[in-house]
């Protein structure tokens, strides 16, 4: 049975496959347990196989990859239009393996076992603070119907609370104490479990030089460097760093018909996650840009009082997200820096300007070129590897 491309539609038991040989036809159609998937994958001739990814328990993708000449996984949304008929397994299966032969399709990188391991860390953290975060509004909840209201905010919840409990003149009921007092426990015990997921996201950190890397940029730390690396490894899947920055959902949302173009809000796609890590560094960034006086940070507020705050803030989380896909697809660090003799304690522009000949092109990167231009002197704490 010649099989050139094989379709597998992934579920949590049962698998529906679909093979095609060399001209297109149909060669095979089964339905598999999981215990017979990959024992019945490794009989077959070596092939071209795809999937579609899912939140399932995983296959062996190992194993699935080396009875495979080539593995690939792709969204579900570009196999959507390929399904002919009825939504089930069968006529996904077939649209899979459609989909996976169209020279222009876009795969989803297969991760190794430490990005996954980082990833999972990652989301593990983020549902303890999830968890701390609906706590906490429970809390001021339950003190907001009896009158006592605070910012909302974590830090004025651990400062508050614990006073408001223990105030024998306050009007709390003697349950509300009790309840308080547990939820404050439960609050205390998040807050430590978390603080264990940050020692472990901190050495994961410590022991990668990439993403230390990462971590020069301003507006990257260490939680947004680890994020970045196991969600997208070498960035070798991008053609460029706009490709990237558009898979993050950092750039506006695209409408044309005829000659009516249309352009919206950003289009949110991608890894919420990251793109929240790279928002609020940024966040932090244009916050103290106001305090400087680099060509960065003049760049970050002029571009705050010509487009707003907002827009100015994920600007500058598109720029960064540009940067972060030279740094993994060319390597290298960012450029040194080198005292300027006109202007003691200050740092000059022209380290910069090899640089970018080398990159301008692929980066795209407006500040870059502004400070390319005015070869204005910069502040020796540039970039300040936040």
């Amino acid at each position: 049975m010649g099989i050139a491309v094989l379709g597998v539609d992934l579920a949590k038991n049962v698998f529906q496959v679909y093979g095609v040989d060399g001209k297109g036809r149909p060669a095979l159609r089964r339905r598999l347990p999981r215990a017979q998937l990959l024992p019945f994958v490794a009989t077959l001739p070596r092939a071209s196989s795809g999937s579609r990814p899912a939140r399932a328990p995983s296959i062996g993708r190992d194993s699935f990859r080396r009875a495979a000449r080539r593995c690939a996984s792709s969204a579900p949304q570009f196999v959507k239009p390929f399904i002919r008929g009825n939504k089930n397994d069968g006529n996904d299966a077939e649209a899979i393996c459609e989909a996976v032969q169209r020279p222009n399709m876009r795969f989803v990188p297969l991760k190794s076992i430490e990005q996954q391991d980082v990833q999972s860390l990652h989301r593990a953290r983020q549902r303890l603070v999830d968890h701390r975060t609906a706590l906490i509004s429970q809390m001021r909840g339950l003190l907001l119907d009896r009158g006592i209201v605070f910012a909302p905010s974590a830090t004025q919840a651990r400062r508050r609370i614990p006073l408001i409990v223990n105030e024998p003149t306050s009007d709390l009921s003697p349950v509300v104490r009790d309840i308080l007092r547990t939820l404050l426990g439960l609050l205390r015990e998040l807050d430590a479990r978390i603080k264990v997921f940050d020692q472990e996201i901190a050495r994961v950190f410590h022991a990668s030089p990439v993403c230390q890397r990462l971590a020069r940029i301003e507006g990257v730390g260490p939680k947004t460097a680890t994020a970045i690396v196991a969600a997208v490894g070498n960035g070798r899947e991008f053609k460029n760093g706009r490709h990237m920055a558009a898979w993050l959902g950092l750039v506006p949302r695209h409408r044309a018909s005829g000659n009516r173009i249309t352009i919206g809000h950003i289009s949110k796609r991608g890894d919420q996650h990251l793109r929240t890590l790279l928002v609020h560094g940024a966040r932090a960034v244009v916050r103290t840009a106001g305090h400087k006086t680099d060509a960065k940070s003049q760049w970050v507020m002029a571009l705050v009082a010509r487009r707003g705050l907002t827009r100015a803030i994920v600007a500058l989380a598109n720029k960064n997200a540009r940067v972060i896909w030279a740094l993994l697809a060319h390597g290298g660090r960012l450029p040194p820096r080198c005292v300027s003799t006109a202007f003691p304690g200050c740092t000059t522009i022209e380290p910069w300007t090899n640089w970018l000949d080398q990159r301008t092109e692929s980066l795209g990167i407006i500040a870059a070129c502004e400070a390319y231009q005015r070869l204005r002197p910069v502040r020796a704490d540039f970039p300040s590897g936040r």
